[in-house]
């Protein structure tokens, strides 16, 4: 897609119409799924070449806000930008995240249309218009909380509903009603 197809007012479309609710609605789950990680298993990893889980989570969440930051800015930053030394706990990487998604929300929505078609580069690998980033950062988030997800049941954690039940949402469910 180049900035000759997609038309301003087809962006802000995109833009409030799919990619922002999307995300909005895949955030809470990746919350859900990094707020599940045991306070005292934050460093597992399944393989020595992995993240740990503190780590990815906070990769899901920093990534997530350089791919709206650029958005909004209208150019990627890829200063290093490590997790800061108040950020240790899942907690901590939550409330993080719900701070930064908030401002990131609230500027992409005050974006013209003009500005969502505006091309941006992406370490010379590719280019596309602004709002593209959105999704790929959504899609990004996704496939690490996948990943992430993973870690949970060898880490001894439950894992969350995430697109319906999952059996320990159900365990804990027809328990209660036991």
């Amino acid at each position: 897609m180049t900035k000759a197809t997609l038309t301003p007012d087809q962006a802000l479309v995109i833009l409030n119409g799919v990619a922002l609710p999307a995300l909005r609605g895949e955030q809470k789950v990746t919350r859900s799924v990094i707020a599940a990680i045991p306070a005292d298993k934050m460093d597992y990893r399944p393989d020595p070449v992995t993240r740990t889980a503190i780590d990815l989570a906070w990769h899901i969440v920093s990534a997530e806000n350089r791919f709206l930051e650029a958005v909004a800015a209208g150019a990627f930053d890829f200063t290093p930008r490590d997790r800061p030394a108040s950020v240790r706990t899942p907690e901590d990487v939550n409330r993080w995240h719900d701070d930064r998604s908030k401002q990131n929300f609230e500027r992409l929505e005050a974006l013209s249309g003009e500005q969502l078609v505006k091309v941006i580069d992406f370490r010379g690998m590719f280019q596309f218009p602004a709002v593209t980033f959105v999704t790929i950062a959504l899609n990004h988030s996704i496939h690490h909380r996948g990943q992430l997800s993973m870690y949970l049941r060898p880490m001894g954690a439950k894992v969350p509903s995430i697109y319906g039940e999952s059996y320990d949402a159900r365990q804990a469910r027809e328990q209660g009603q036991a």
